[in-house]
C-alpha cells in the first residue's frame, strides 16, 4: 500500500448523497450515523487544508418526469411524494457558501451535471469520495471519474452500502483498481500533514 500523498489545493472532497431523505435508510457494514460522522470529520479537515468541498445530492422534479425507470427486476424503494426536506444535506456537513453543490438525477454525479467543469476549472486532479451508498452513488461516480483521469481516494469507513457484501465487493474488488482505499483517520492525518502521510 503506497503512502497517501496529495496536494490539498488540487483536491476535492466529494460527498455523495448525505441528505436527509437518504440517511434514513440503514447502511452496512458501517452504520449510517458513523458514515455521517466520518464524512463530517473529513469536511472539517478538508476545509482547514484548503481543499474544495463538493456536496452532491439527488433529486427530481415534482412530477418525477426526470426519474429513471427502465424495466428492472428490483424496483426502487422510493415511491410517492418526497418530504420537503428530502434533498437537504445533513447538518454535520455544515454547508458553506464556498461549497460546490451538485444536483444529480441518477446514481452518478458526473453525467448531466457540471461537476467535471467545476473541478477542471479549479485545477482539481484528485478527488476524495465518501457517502451513500458505496455500490451505487459512490461507485458510479468513481467509475466515471476514473475514465476522466482523476486520481481518487476512497474513505472506506465514511461510506456505507445496502449490504455489507456490496460494500466489501466495491472496496476490495473495484476501488483498489481505480484509486487508493483508506480509512478516515489516514485521510485526516494526510490533510494535517499537508497532503502527505502514511
Amino acid at each position: 500500500m503506497s503512502s497517501l500523498m496529495f496536494d490539498p489545493r488540487r483536491t476535492a472532497l466529494v460527498v455523495i448523497d448525505l441528505q436527509k431523505g437518504i440517511v434514513q435508510f440503514p447502511t452496512a457494514p458501517h452504520a449510517t450515523a458513523d458514515v455521517v460522522a466520518n464524512a463530517g470529520r473529513l469536511v472539517v479537515q478538508a476545509r482547514q487544508a484548503g481543499a474544495l468541498i463538493v456536496l452532491v445530492h439527488v433529486g427530481f422534479s415534482p412530477d418525477f418526469a426526470d426519474y429513471l425507470r427502465p424495466p428492472s427486476d428490483e424496483q426502487p424503494r422510493m415511491s410517492g411524494a418526497m418530504p420537503p426536506d428530502w434533498m437537504e444535506f445533513v447538518p454535520e456537513l455544515n454547508q458553506q457558501s464556498g461549497d460546490i453543490v451538485i444536483l444529480k438525477r441518477q446514481w452518478g454525479a458526473f453525467y448531466g451535471t457540471e461537476l467535471d467543469l467545476q473541478l477542471r476549472r479549479r485545477g482539481i486532479n484528485t478527488i476524495i469520495l465518501c457517502g451513500i451508498s458505496t455500490e451505487i452513488g459512490v461507485e458510479s461516480t468513481a467509475r466515471d471519474a476514473f475514465e476522466r483521469g482523476y486520481e481518487q481516494i476512497f474513505a472506506e469507513d465514511a461510506m456505507g452500502a445496502r449490504t455489507a457484501e456490496s460494500h466489501v465487493h466495491a472496496t476490495t474488488r473495484i476501488f483498489p483498481r481505480i484509486g487508493r482505499v483508506r480509512r478516515t483517520d489516514e485521510i485526516v492525518a494526510a490533510f494535517g500533514a499537508g497532503g502527505s502521510g502514511a
